[in-house]
């Protein structure tokens, strides 16, 4: 059993009672009026803020990638990583404008760059698990000590964040072929047809698609049944930074730690711990729908609703982290708005 800490329903309900004392017709700031009084029930406070967020990005490479199934190679991973330590990537500068603490973990990048001694990379932390996962279409991606390595790198990435005084914490991506990985643990835990969730990725054409379905199609004939428990489908086909953000993911609902979740990878993550631990959901805020047609499975499943839609399929958190300001306007805008006695304003004026 993974203990999942209780929301303050106290603070939560006396959120939604100044919701519905603010100067604007009940409802009518839609899902930025949810978000804050969620938050109060995360915060134990009735007016919750955010203040220093969090971002993590964890990397590994996949052996699937071995089957063609992407659009670049897998050395991109690792440049990537040397381009997310060095500041230069869209989560890195998505960071900077939200003044998030930042950090890229290497947990399986092919090639360890933090051995090369040319160049001090910063925001780098190494929780090497292997050189990436094995190729899930001949053996599991992975062995129960890699799966357990890979999620402690994700419970250690939290803690650093908790030291920190973190209060709301994104976790983003990298590795080349992840988009199979996460779309054929979809298919799986959501039982729906790998035809019907596999999309572009990052750039794939449709002859890549077609390999994309048969490569998951067979792999999950050959790994798993119906009644498969989700951390052996992650460990069969799944990857190391999905793992550590299962174990991040699992560490912010036992310690109370918002966590925002980001595209399709982070959702497969955010589905399997959802599955093992249901009410870890309560601290998760989804920050945005993507292009790919599995993210949309994961929303189904757990009926939840994305913040953004921008058509983004980019990964690294970014789109989680596009999110952060709209939920601190969430916050501002509960805290900061006058109640209808103190404007002075009639309330059958506004409804």
């Amino acid at each position: 059993m993974f203990f999942v800490k209780p929301l303050s329903r106290l603070h939560q309900e006396a959120a939604v009672q100044r919701q519905n004392q603010l100067t604007k017709p009940q409802g009518s700031l839609g899902q930025l009026e949810a978000i804050a009084i969620q938050l109060a029930g995360h915060q134990a406070r009735t007016c919750p803020q955010i203040h220093r967020p969090w971002i993590s990005v964890f990397a590994a490479d996949h052996g699937i990638a071995n089957e063609g199934i992407s659009a670049f190679p897998s050395v991109v991973t690792q440049e990537m990583v040397k381009n997310f330590s060095s500041g230069g990537a869209a989560i890195t500068v998505l960071a900077k404008a939200n003044h998030a603490l930042f950090e890229v973990v290497d947990v399986g990048v092919l090639n360890d760059i933090s051995q090369g001694g040319e160049i001090f990379w910063t925001h780098l932390q190494s929780f090497r698990v292997a050189a990436g996962s094995f190729n899930f279409l001949q053996q599991a991606a992975m062995s129960d000590e890699m799966l357990n390595k890979a999620m402690a790198a994700g419970c250690v990435a939290v803690e650093r964040a908790l030291e920190a005084k973190a209060d709301l914490f994104v976790a983003g991506e990298m590795g080349i072929g992840n988009t199979t990985s996460a779309t054929a643990i979809i298919a799986q835990l959501c039982q729906k047809p790998v035809a019907d969730l596999v999309g572009l990725g990052t750039g794939i054409d449709e002859e890549q698609k077609a390999l994309k379905i048969k490569v998951i199609q067979t792999a999950l004939n050959k790994h798993c049944t119906s009644v498969t428990p989700p951390l052996e489908v992650l460990r069969c086909v799944g990857g190391l930074e999905i793992a550590a953000l299962v174990g991040a993911y699992l560490v912010c609902a036992e310690q109370g730690l918002t966590m925002v979740i980001d595209g399709v990878i982070s959702c497969a993550a955010a589905l399997v711990v959802s599955l093992i631990a249901p009410n870890a959901k309560e601290w998760m805020i989804f920050g945005h729908q993507s292009t790919e047609p599995a993210q949309q499975s994961v929303f189904q499943a757990l009926n939840v609703t994305p913040l953004l839609q921008l058509s983004l399929r980019l990964g690294e958190g970014s789109g989680a982290a596009l999110a952060i300001p709209v939920i601190k306007m969430a916050c501002l805008l509960h805290e900061q708005m006058a109640t209808f006695e103190e404007a002075g304003v009639s309330e059958s004026e506004t409804n």
